[in-house]
């Protein structure tokens, strides 16, 4: 017998302390995660009530079975890509056990949802920028005040291999370019703070951004910021990326090989890609990352380089060298010859 409990209880009535509590105060999750379960869930009730026709104050938590789950996944296929509409899964997933874990009477709910096969995701090769290329993209701003900030931007980027949303939440204290090893202090994901180091070459460059941007110093101010109507703001993640996109287009016609779209993220995997294939461990490529597993950190940025495959792949031919027929020692080829 089905437990009164689950037959009663709505499916929505418990997102908004999921979303306003258990989220940001409990599992720590970024307002940029939290976001994006809303938008998720919120998708999720619109297909209940609009595309079913079942209200929000009918719809509940037995009625999200594994055949409407995988009913639910074949309506977003015709719109979004595969990789979306499983990680629009995810998030309906996220809030059964969330459910489950405050009753265990919904256990048996959530087990269902998770037998729910994700749709097939074609593996794609993440595109990083060769090495001619990104000298050329970080030496492309011009010396001028503008040009200071973007190749600043663009170097901090590279060099520390932080996310955009780090870089934009950076304050002026958040660099410590006089220690023995310069390094900056990082807010990341889930409310964590790490320590990247940074190169001397950074920090010159970081150096001559400061003299003109941040003349006084203060320590509390945003290291990169905008100003509109006077007033000081954080800088949005879309102007770093049309900052990227602005210099790829400059050295484009003497760089054709650039990808057509360069954005942040792309600067990122590149560093750590590279970082990867210069021969440093995946653990402190992953610490370098802000990664809690290593596995993330290899399954999206280990990327072997051609060199690396080539010099496995003849380690281990399969052909073996051909041993000489006859000894170079004379006293030894009169004696197989049966001579003295």
């Amino acid at each position: 017998m089905k437990n009164n409990k689950t037959n009663n209880t709505l499916f929505f009535s418990k997102t908004c302390d999921y979303l306003n509590h258990y989220l940001p105060t409990q599992a720590m999750k970024s307002d940029h995660t939290i976001e994006t379960y809303r938008d998720a869930l919120t998708i999720f009730r619109r297909y209940v009530t609009d595309e079913k026709h079942i209200s929000i104050k009918k719809f509940r938590f037995e009625d999200c079975t594994h055949d409407f789950l995988l009913d639910y996944l074949a309506y977003l296929n015709n719109g979004y890509a595969a990789r979306t509409c499983n990680n629009r899964l995810v998030a309906v997933r996220a809030y059964l056990w969330y459910v489950a874990d405050t009753d265990i009477s919904f256990q048996s709910i959530a087990l269902t949802a998770s037998k729910v096969p994700y749709l097939r995701v074609a593996k794609r090769i993440r595109e990083t920028i060769d090495s001619d290329d990104l000298a050329a993209l970080l030496s492309a701003p011009p010396n001028t005040k503008i040009g200071l900030r973007d190749r600043a931007i663009m170097i901090l980027l590279y060099d520390s291999a932080i996310r955009v949303s780090e870089l934009l939440e950076l304050k002026v204290r958040s660099i410590n370019a006089m220690s023995s090893i310069p390094f900056i202090r990082v807010h990341g994901k889930g409310d964590k703070e790490r320590i990247v180091s940074i190169t001397d070459r950074t920090v010159a460059h970081l150096n001559a951004y400061m003299d003109k941007y941040h003349q006084n110093r203060d320590d509390d101010q945003l290291l990169f910021y905008t100003v509109i109507r006077g007033q000081v703001g954080m800088m949005s993640t879309g102007n770093v990326e049309r900052i990227l996109q602005k210099y790829a287009n400059i050295i484009r016609c003497d760089h054709p090989d650039l990808p057509g779209h360069v954005y942040p993220h792309m600067v990122r995997r590149t560093r750590a890609t590279n970082l990867y294939q210069n021969g440093v461990e995946i653990e402190l490529v992953a610490r370098i990352l802000g990664h809690s597993s290593t596995e993330t950190t290899r399954l999206h940025y280990a990327t072997p380089s051609i060199e690396m495959m080539k010099e496995a792949m003849e380690k281990n031919n399969y052909e073996k060298p051909e041993e000489a027929m006859w000894p170079d020692d004379e006293t030894e080829l009169a004696r197989l010859c049966g001579l003295r």
